[in-house]
């Protein structure tokens, strides 16, 4: 989806300026000149047309023809209508980036977050904690709760109980708001430090 979006939006825009500019020149082309070529048969002339018609007839009867020609062909439409699929699927997709709820429904409705900021803060609040070189977080929605997954570095002869401690202590705020938090450590790779 991250990749449809934006080729389908610029294929739109490819489109509708190639049907623009047809429109432009049939409109052009269909105003009452005295010049002799300013008409709709005189576009179609200027645009080879008839030599166009031709060769697309050429193309399509060996198209029709059986053998490998006509299965190459076959398989050529199938891609072209799979990627229309693929690309009306990423402009009719669904836009709404997924929230996560953070409490029930109150008298003043639901309280819900952006996952990406939301795995910002839990990754600021593990950073603080003493002994962390570097965190990365993930939040994810769930049916009933969601989830932020936290993984922390640190340094050699690091306590990790104590450390795993300090940092679910330091995300105790996202329980206080329904989520759930998970931790995991690891041994931090040479020159890794929070900044």
């Amino acid at each position: 989806m991250i990749v449809l979006r934006p080729l389908a939006r610029l294929l739109t825009f490819v489109l509708l300026l190639a049907v623009a500019l047809a429109g432009l020149a049939v409109a052009v082309f269909s105003v009452e000149s005295t010049r002799r070529g300013l008409s709709i048969p005189g576009l179609a002339h200027d645009a080879r047309l008839p030599e166009l018609r031709d060769h697309v007839g050429r193309v399509l009867a060996r198209v029709e023809a059986d053998g490998p020609i006509a299965a190459v062909a076959g398989l050529c439409g199938l891609g072209a209508i799979a990627v229309g699929l693929l690309l009306l699927l990423g402009t009719v997709g669904s836009r709404r980036e997924r929230l996560i709820e953070l409490d029930d429904e109150g008298e003043d409705g639901r309280t819900a977050a952006r996952r990406r900021p939301l795995a910002q803060v839990a990754v600021t609040l593990a950073e603080q904690v003493r002994d962390v070189t570097a965190a990365e977080a993930r939040a994810r929605s769930g049916r009933r709760r969601g989830t932020v997954r936290v993984s922390v570095a640190h340094g050699a002869g690091v306590d990790r109980d104590h450390l795993h401690a300090e940092v679910e202590d330091a995300l105790s705020s996202f329980a206080a708001v329904g989520l759930q938090t998970r931790v995991q450590e690891r041994r931090g790779a040479r020159g890794e430090r929070v900044s």
